[in-house]
């Protein structure tokens, strides 16, 4: 029986990612010198000290919420494009299956954000 799924992502500034996921709303729980979990509620991923730019371009994330415009209103409330370099925050976009905003991290890793219809 299956307890979790974790995905690895790397990170272009380690420390500036850290900072961005601990803003965002994530606990980090240090494993080792070059890998973080990042956690929220019950849901993590691993964030890596790696760099390979390939990969980090084609990497992206789908975060479920329960209700998209809460955690939108909060992640927009945080600031976020301001505190860091390249980051970027869409508005919700309705979609058929149902709606999701983008949130772009310092990597430029894409992380879309929704809630099925």
């Amino acid at each position: 029986m299956i307890k979790s799924i974790k995905p690895f992502i790397g990170a272009k500034d380690y420390i500036k990612s850290q900072e961005f996921y601990i803003e965002m709303g994530f606990e980090a729980t240090v494993l080792s010198h070059n890998l973080i979990v990042f956690e929220m509620e019950e849901f993590a991923f691993y964030l890596q000290d790696a760099f390979v730019e390939d990969w980090i371009n084609n990497s992206m994330v789908f975060l479920e919420v329960e209700d998209i415009k809460t955690f939108h209103n909060t992640l927009s409330k945080k600031d976020l494009p301001t505190k860091f370099e390249g980051v970027r925050l869409s508005e919700i976009k309705q979609m058929p299956w149902g709606k999701v905003c983008y949130l772009h991290d310092p990597s430029g890793i894409l992380w879309h954000i929704g809630t099925f219809q």
